[in-house]
């Protein structure tokens, strides 16, 4: 019998399609649409290894089914290349960053090209494209003229060893996710982009996303980090200075015995020559300047401070003074800055205070079970930090915490040193890189005008060749080295200027780039509004879940910007979100060059060919969990995939009249499965329920052509090459994916004969072969006159019989 080759058989239906533009994607609105999106890739310089094809397999078996059942489907594929890692990667080897991104694309590309995908070419995209950047400089330019893109000098996330600022997105435990160094927290002119303006409703918006996994919205709900609290102003006393602190707790407010500033905090400066040990402090500010957010942070590690000598601040309530610390454990892009202490009422403020043997008060007291109060005890270094009912306390005695709240912010309101306030975890997105491989910022400083947007019609704003582009490491980009690129004409007064040279994150360019695939050659537009209002939004997005925190926020955040000038029609880009499981390697560990043990995807295709590749990455386990790669399991995939071939000998061409009603069946409950499975992402029980399929089919002498018709149908989206190829034996005379989806009857995927279990107290003791739709009273004469349940009866009463439908029968006797 002539053998399955996969060399020839998918090479020969690649070409066929390619030439039959079979997956051109069409903007005739005449059928409903379907937008099923991956994250595109990072062009590295390694190239793919067989994880992370896994998504996009299973974009390529929804997207050919959604074809199949009428769709008109958009699926394309483009590339994430500016950033970091690929100008790393550049010094590396010695090379242009434009250079080498074109290598590795071309080999990305050809790798994906082996696996039979339903891409769209025509409209791939590349961020690194002067005519695609060219609209992220556009978007940029509208938010500075809408206030949301500003210049900053506060201290930021500084890498030493890649040499640029970091946002705190790029950071994973404290350190840089790329390096994994400690960075440095150090006061630079940064552009920033004001994210915050947008956080409730990121927040808010994300109940509109039924779709989206839970535990994708939860971590962005946390990184957003919202508190409702009130913000209050201690005055420094004898100064015009203030100390503004937010907090949840305004009912602590008189059991505030010290306050903490942190490290950064202006006043340190400000009252510099007063703070009589300053020299003490200063040396602790050196310190503190050299360890992350993440080490000064830690709930575990012992907390360290010193206290200002010559300032104290003023509790507004009591007008009590109150010692003044800085410690490195406040963080000053966190709330103000500054917090007030109430060690009587939070552990980290009481273990300071036992250090620093400083007052602490009981002001909230626990209410038992007869509504009266109980003193709060310091035992053991436990405090009550819940409300309760408010003791030592002056006028708001006996008030409840939320009580309390509210009274005491009505009176700081009415004397004007606080009011309500609402606090956030997310800070605005620092957006500014110190290297040459980005987006140039379209900026012109002029010392008469100010900044000023590089003008709409002079875009794109291409960002220079040049040989050098090392970091500085100073703090500027490379690009401020290249004078006759800098040096400009301002584009409001016409006098000299200087462009900005710091470049846009690798982020910026994949916050929008699901548009361009809609409209990916539009000279005049970002995106026509036709077509995106019918494209829009992306109905299913699949990645992973690594983004949940960056790209998704950062994302979601540009499009409702771009809600608000009118750009797109929808509030939010993605409908429904899936994150990819990773494939470890076969020692369990996450495939690396580190761990030598990253397998190629061209080598597997080689050998065993794509669909094997395919069936077998989809068959290994749950798609949203990790699981490790194993040769063997290929190779059943293989003997799969050559089981299907083998059966085309058993095809009668005419259509048989032999009834044959267990195939029938079985194939209307495959139909039904493999069409559900493939919906929600089950790809694992889809490809099993076809294994039992060809099992079935493959005990048959003959089978009839539309039996295998369908089966192959079903086949298809995991194995196209296979299926295209079998379906042309078949006498077919076009694609098999211009074929309608089968259907299934619903009678007939219902068992008509099935084995019903029979339990005494739980326990199986029978199984008989009954119809699908006993009645009750029928199976409990069958059970009872079965000798092996007898026995068990023998001296016992029966208590009651429980039946469920088309599944048991249990005896519950004592």
């Amino acid at each position: 019998m002539e053998k399955y080759n996969h060399k020839k058989i998918e090479k020969k239906w690649q070409n066929y399609w390619e030439k039959e533009k079979l997956y051109q994607t069409s903007d005739n609105q005449d059928k409903p649409k379907y937008y099923i999106l991956d994250m595109f890739p990072y062009p590295s310089g390694a190239g793919l290894h067989v994880g992370h094809p896994k998504g996009y397999i299973a974009t390529d078996i929804f997207a050919r089914t959604k074809m199949m059942q009428g769709y008109n489907v958009l699926h394309p594929m483009g590339w994430d290349a500016f950033g970091l890692p690929a100008e790393n990667y550049a010094i590396q080897n010695k090379t242009h960053p434009k250079l080498t991104n074109e290598k590795n694309i071309r080999t990305f590309k050809s790798q994906l090209e082996k696996l039979g995908f339903t891409y769209d070419w025509g409209r791939e995209i590349n961020t690194t494209d002067p005519e695609y950047y060219k609209w992220t400089q556009w978007v940029f330019i509208k938010m500075f003229e809408k206030g949301l893109a500003y210049e900053s000098n506060e201290p930021v996330n500084w890498c030493p060893s890649c040499k640029t600022v970091l946002s705190n997105e790029d950071l994973e435990d404290g350190k840089c996710e790329r390096c994994n160094s400690e960075v440095e927290r150090k006061p630079m002119r940064q552009w920033v982009l004001k994210i915050t303006d947008y956080a409730d409703r990121l927040l808010n918006d994300l109940e509109k996303l039924p779709d989206w996994e839970e535990s994708i919205k939860e971590m962005q709900r946390n990184w957003i980090g919202r508190s409702e609290g009130a913000e209050v102003e201690f005055r420094i006393m004898n100064y015009e200075l203030q100390i503004k602190v937010f907090t949840t707790r305004l009912d602590t407010l008189f059991g505030v015995t010290f306050m903490v500033i942190a490290p950064e905090h202006k006043l340190i400066q400000d009252l510099k020559k007063e703070i009589k040990n300053y020299n003490e402090v200063e040396k602790y500010l050196n310190i503190a300047k050299n360890k992350s957010d993440l080490e000064r942070t830690d709930l575990n590690k012992e907390k360290t401070g010193i206290k200002l000598d010559g300032v104290v601040a003023i509790n507004p309530v009591n007008q009590e003074k109150i010692p003044i610390f800085v410690a490195d454990y406040v963080i000053i892009n966190y709330g103000t800055g500054a917090i007030m202490a109430v060690p009587g009422h939070d552990k980290r403020d009481f273990e300071f205070a036992k250090k620093y043997n400083i007052e602490i008060k009981q002001v909230v007291s626990e209410v038992n079970k007869k509504n009266q109060n109980n003193n709060l005890k310091l035992k053991n270094n436990k405090i009550f930090a819940e409300d309760g009912i408010l003791i030592n306390s002056g006028e708001y005695n006996n008030l409840t915490s939320e009580e309390a709240r509210e009274k005491i912010i009505n009176w700081l309101e009415e004397k004007k040193i606080g009011k309500k306030a609402v606090n956030y975890k997310l800070k605005d997105w620092v957006f500014s890189r110190q290297r040459y491989w980005g987006e140039p910022i379209p900026i012109v400083h002029c010392e008469e005008c100010g900044n000023v947007a590089v003008p709409y019609d002079k875009l794109p704003l291409k960002l220079p060749e040049v040989k050098n582009y090392k970091p500085t490491g100073t703090g500027e980009s490379p690009l401020a080295n290249i004078k006759d690129w800098v040096n400009t004409i301002c584009p409001k007064c016409g006098k000299s200027a200087k462009r900005e040279t710091n470049t846009m994150p690798q982020w910026a360019g994949s916050s929008w780039y699901y548009l361009r695939y809609i409209d990916p050659h539009n000279e005049k537009k970002i995106v026509d509004k036709n077509k995106e209002k019918y494209w829009s939004s992306v109905d299913f997005y699949v990645g992973g879940a690594e983004h949940a925190t960056r790209h998704l926020i950062y994302a979601r955040f540009w499009h409702k910007f771009l809600y608000d000038i009118g750009v797109v029609n929808y509030n939010e880009p993605f409908t429904r979100l899936q994150h990819v499981g990773l494939i470890l390697a076969e020692d369990g560990r996450k495939m690396s060059k580190r761990w030598n043990n990253v397998i190629n995807p061209d080598e597997i295709v080689e050998k065993y060919g794509a669909d094997a590749m395919r069936v077998y990455e989809m068959f290994m386990g749950p798609f949203s969990q990790p699981c490790a790669w194993s040769t063997n399991g290929l190779i059943g995939a293989r003997r799969f995939l050559d089981n299907v071939y083998k059966i085309k000998l058993k095809i009668k061409n005419q259509e048989l009249k032999i009834k044959n009603q267990e195939l029938e069946n079985l194939l209307h409950k495959t139909i039904k499965k493999v069409t559900e499975d493939i919906e929600n992402f089950k790809f694992n029980t889809a490809i099993s329920t076809l294994m039992i399929m060809v099992n079935k089919i493959g005990e048959q002498k003959i089978i009839s052509n539309i039996h295998y018709s369908l089966f192959i149908i079903l086949l298809s989206p995991f194995a196209p090459h296979l299926a295209e190829e079998l379906w042309f034996d078949l006498g077919n005379k076009e694609s098999i994916f211009k074929q309608n989806w089968p259907k299934y009857d619903l009678e007939l995927t219902k068992d008509k004969i099935i084995n019903l279990v029979i339990q005494v107290n739980g326990k199986l003791r029978d199984a008989i072969e009954v119809v699908a739709d006993i009645r009750e009273e029928d199976v409990k004469k069958i059970a009872l006159k079965s000798e092996k349940i007898k026995k068990w009866l023998i001296g016992k009463e029966v208590v009651k019989i429980i039946f469920v439908k088309g599944k048991l029968l249990n005896i519950v006797i004592k």
